[in-house]
């Protein structure tokens, strides 16, 4: 080994072990203030698997579930791993050797499974999708328009993944099966949950891209699986599908946000759900990261209103933060949480 060698290797070993320490309590109360000026409802911080940390403030309890809002889609992507697994079908299959009426278009044609997970199919958006007055979500998600090429845009909302619940539904179907069903007995059983809030439409469908209610410490289940790569639900192996990123965004894989680029020089720290309010065509997820001053392992699992479960293995830490629609900057509670600035 050369010298240079020698040398990355002790930086890469002193970095590691510095992001291995515990938190501070001065730190804690830092970022549990900085949250509850924000509306904050929960904090839950959980490190070498012990509660280190709690605040309910503004009147709010550990007994008092939240929305999740988009953490909802970290479970159904999980249900799509725990059916890969099995063997049903594969990330990179075509969506059309399924929904077999979309063979006929050049565009439909091409997108993968993956690309309805990753937000990469190049369908539009369809927010409205996630009303309850929607009849049938999966007769309008067949028909929205793909305005982009598949894999060449990053276009996040219910659509794509309703177009998945389809898909899985005939999969399933073939063996007497429910996607719900599916969910239940796959993953949030394995997790300790019972049935959700599934915010079926009239026909009956489920909305994937939300719907869930949980409290913090029921939501950190979820972080427990995040550091153990999916563990019970999935493999360490097949988990790792949730770290890639995808060409359009790197930051985001089936559910999950990553700060793989956070050390990086051209990494770029911004509001996530500031971004998200933009259309499609005028977001800018280049070199995108949810904090400059976190380790790059950082996952998170993000939704509407600033909820985070947000989880660093090096640390072997979980911290899980809900709360009420007010301004919060992720850059600035991690970095406040980890004393990093």
């Amino acid at each position: 080994m050369n010298v240079r060698a020698v040398f990355l290797t002790l930086v890469f070993a002193l970095t590691c072990a510095a992001w291995a320490g515990d938190l501070s309590s001065v730190n804690l109360r830092a970022a549990a203030e900085y949250s509850a000026a924000r509306r904050g409802m929960a904090l839950l911080v959980i490190q070498h698997g012990q509660r280190i940390f709690e605040d309910y403030p503004n009147g709010h309890s550990a007994a008092e579930p939240h929305k999740i809002y988009s953490g909802t889609k970290a479970f159904w992507n999980l249900a799509a791993l725990a059916a890969v697994e099995e063997g049903m079908f594969s990330l990179d299959d075509r969506v059309a050797d399924t929904i077999t009426e979309w063979r006929g278009d050049a565009g439909r044609s091409r997108i993968t499974i993956r690309e309805l997970l990753d937000f990469t199919s190049g369908l539009d958006a369809e927010n409205h999708l996630h009303s309850a007055e929607v009849a049938n979500r999966t007769a309008v998600a067949l028909c929205v328009p793909q305005v982009a090429a598949a894999g060449g845009a990053f276009i996040y909302g219910p659509c794509s993944l309703q177009v998945f619940h389809e898909l899985l539904r005939r999969k399933l179907a073939l063996r007497g099966e429910t996607p719900v069903h599916f969910l239940e007995r796959k993953v949030l059983r394995p997790l300790g949950f019972g049935p959700q809030n599934y915010k079926r439409d009239r026909a009956g469908n489920p909305l994937l891209a939300s719907g869930f209610l949980l409290t913090a410490r029921q939501w950190s289940r979820m972080g427990t699986l995040m550091l153990r790569e999916g563990v019970p639900v999935v493999s360490a192996h097949t988990f790792t599908q949730c770290l890639r990123g995808s060409a359009a965004n790197r930051a985001f894989a089936l559910g999950f946000w990553n700060n793989r680029l956070g050390d990086e020089a051209g990494a770029r720290e911004f509001d996530i759900e500031d971004m998200l309010e933009k259309k499609w065509h005028e977001q800018d997820w280049r070199n995108t990261c949810l904090c400059r001053a976190a380790p790059t392992d950082l996952v998170a699992s993000v939704g509407s209103g600033y909820q985070r479960l947000l989880v660093i293995p090096s640390m072997e830490l979980i911290v899980v933060r809900q709360g009420e629609d007010a301004k919060f900057s992720d850059g600035q509670f991690l970095s406040l949480l980890l004393g990093t600035r």
